[in-house]
């Protein structure tokens, strides 16, 4: 069975366990830097970003952390988005820089200010339940950067939502509050390799079906 790790030092981490108990997996709460090893994967979850910064230094999870999500795959949601990449203003201290991408933290306005829309998936051939809360905003994507979620806002704003590099991955929303576990099984089967007891929620035909074969 895959063990992944859930870095829970603040924000929404039980939510993200839970999704992953849906998909027949037992997540692994991250709190010390005992706790990465042996692990197959990460979710590093949403939540506050200057906090959590605080908090890996504070808990001597920075250095075996930036170690991790440079030999693992590692899927970063909102704050976790911020983390990863490589230009994020204000944090206390530099990100862990593994996602060739520039983000605006809190880029949509503040929690009054959260909405639901519908994103665009590609792995995942169609669209997706997007729930942004203070959510920031991928400005730049490097070359080597692969957009896999986009998000046209009322405006007909074209906006860049998720995106990956290799093992890493990195959302601006939060798939853990939806019902919706496409994207964490697309995330364990694909792109981490792993295999998990997923009920095949994703039509036959879909991009991850395709693609996991």
């Amino acid at each position: 069975m895959p063990r992944i790790g859930v870095l829970s030092l603040q924000g929404d981490f039980a939510r993200h366990g839970a999704m992953l108990e849906g998909l027949g997996v037992t997540p692994v709460r991250v709190t010390l830097p005992g706790d990465l090893e042996g692990l197959d994967a990460l979710i590093v979850p949403g939540g506050e970003s200057t906090t959590m910064t605080r908090l890996l230094a504070a808990t001597g999870l920075r250095a075996p952390l930036d170690r991790f999500v440079r030999e693992r795959p590692v899927l970063g949601t909102c704050a976790g988005v911020i983390l990863l990449g490589t230009r994020a203003d204000r944090l206390p201290e530099p990100p862990l820089g593994v996602l060739d991408v520039a983000v605006e933290r809190n880029a949509y306005g503040r929690q009054l200010d959260s909405f639901l829309g519908d994103v665009e998936v590609a792995p995942l051939g169609r669209k997706f339940p997007g729930v942004f809360i203070r959510a920031p905003r991928i400005l730049e994507v490097g070359p080597r950067v692969e957009v896999i979620a986009r998000y046209r806002s009322s405006s007909g704003r074209d906006e860049v939502v998720g995106v990956r590099s290799g093992r890493v991955v990195g959302l601006c929303f939060h798939p853990e509050l939806t019902r919706d576990s496409g994207l964490h099984a697309w995330f364990l089967s694909v792109v981490a390799g792993l295999s998990v007891p997923w009920d095949g929620r994703l039509p036959s035909g879909s991009a991850i079906a395709t693609e996991a074969q």
